[in-house]
């Protein structure tokens, strides 16, 4: 199948997603925006293109992205994770409010944005990585067991506990009523020059299928999970009804069918846009296989919804393979409406995003050039 045809096919997926109706509002334009871009191409994406590159941290004006192609990113990632705890910095070291003045220039130059965050586990004060949370609690059980101290048990917290915390009734449920009002407080200070809102993106509780997180698959039931994504939804529509474009995205799965993907799925009145967040962690067989069977899924349900979809997060960890974009990755994407691609950031030795610096440098530069792939001065007359 030619590259033109196959652009055609993608095209012809894309829904009207607002009805014609009155003054739309800033999230209705952000959707409305997104699905017009799709007629052109996909959108290059980038985590914390302004903040660092592979040789290069904190130099303002620099960008990996356009210092390869000459341009920014059409999207990009910012988290803010840590922000629930009142820090100055996220996660990533990156100051809270450098983050909103990359986001207020980039809305600024005409781009997107889209907003991730890993809160800390409120009930046992660590990470939202819950791996190292669950050997601690599994040790000190084994232990206790062998000590034959049993009555001891319940001062070992388990961290399968944690969401249904933070829930109404829970230990932790005032604490992160406080977590979701700094969060809100964030988003509601994202203003363009005219103090008017700045429509975001938001991807909260993603990678829910996986249990790296506390609030994942193995970690968090199905009916805790619902619980969790209305209660910060909620919550933050009190404040900011009209300018979250929410995403809902779960990770690289390969062997969904559309019954078990629908399980954790918040309702089509609380999901704007489907994603889906894929590395290529193993084989390149395994993950253009992956791949190819979630976006069939996901992409037979967006249909049916009337939803977009966009590779939330993706990339391949410092690939050796120079040709990866356009031999592996590209060819997987393109028979579908994809938004958007949004490679994690590149943080020296760990790097997933495009890069003069990448191995990968010059196979992307190749894919760049051409029209179909869409970076900031592609989309800025689009609005």
């Amino acid at each position: 199948m030619t590259k033109k045809i196959i652009l055609l096919s993608a095209l012809l997926l894309v829904p009207a997603l607002v009805p014609a109706k009155g003054p739309l509002s800033p999230k209705e334009r952000l959707v409305q925006r997104l699905a017009d871009i799709r007629k052109k191409g996909v959108m290059y994406g980038h985590q914390d293109d302004p903040f660092y590159g592979i040789t290069w941290m904190w130099e303002e004006g620099r960008s990996d992205t356009k210092e390869l192609v000459g341009d920014w990113p059409a999207v990009m990632g910012f988290d803010l994770g840590g922000i629930e705890l009142g820090n100055e910095c996220n996660l990533d070291s990156v100051p809270f409010d450098r983050i909103r003045q990359e986001i207020q220039n980039h809305y600024r130059r005409g781009g997107i944005i889209a907003i991730s965050w890993h809160p800390r586990n409120p009930l046992l004060g660590t990470t939202a990585w819950i791996e190292r949370d669950t050997l601690a609690y599994n040790t000190a059980m084994d232990a206790l067991r062998q000590l034959n101290q049993c009555p001891l048990a319940k001062e070992v917290v388990d961290p399968k506990t944690t969401c249904a915390s933070v829930l109404e009734g829970g230990s932790q449920h005032e604490k992160f009523q406080q977590w979701l009002c700094r969060v809100t407080d964030f988003l509601v200070s994202l203003t363009d020059d005219k103090g008017n809102p700045i429509p975001v993106i938001f991807r909260p509780w993603h990678e829910n299928n996986g249990s790296w997180f506390w609030w994942g698959q193995d970690l968090c039931s199905d009916e805790e999970f619902h619980a969790l994504w209305d209660m910060t939804q909620d919550f933050i529509r009190e404040r900011l009804p009209d300018s979250i474009v929410w995403s809902f995205s779960p990770n690289l799965q390969g062997n969904w069918t559309e019954e078990s993907w629908l399980v954790r799925y918040p309702g089509d009145d609380r999901v704007d846009l489907i994603g889906v967040d894929a590395y290529q962690w193993g084989t390149e067989e395994d993950f253009v296989r992956q791949l190819t069977a979630d976006l069939n899924i996901i992409n037979s349900i967006a249909l049916s919804r009337n939803k977009l979809i966009a590779l939330t997060e993706c990339g391949h960890q410092n690939s050796p393979d120079p040709t990866w974009w356009t031999r592996v990755f590209r060819p997987v994407i393109e028979p579908f409406p994809v938004v958007y691609f949004l490679p994690w950031r590149n943080w020296h030795k760990e790097h997933f995003g495009a890069s003069k610096d990448a191995p990968t440098a010059d196979d992307f530069k190749s894919w760049a050039d051409e029209k179909t792939m869409l970076f900031l001065n592609d989309i800025k007359k689009i609005k």
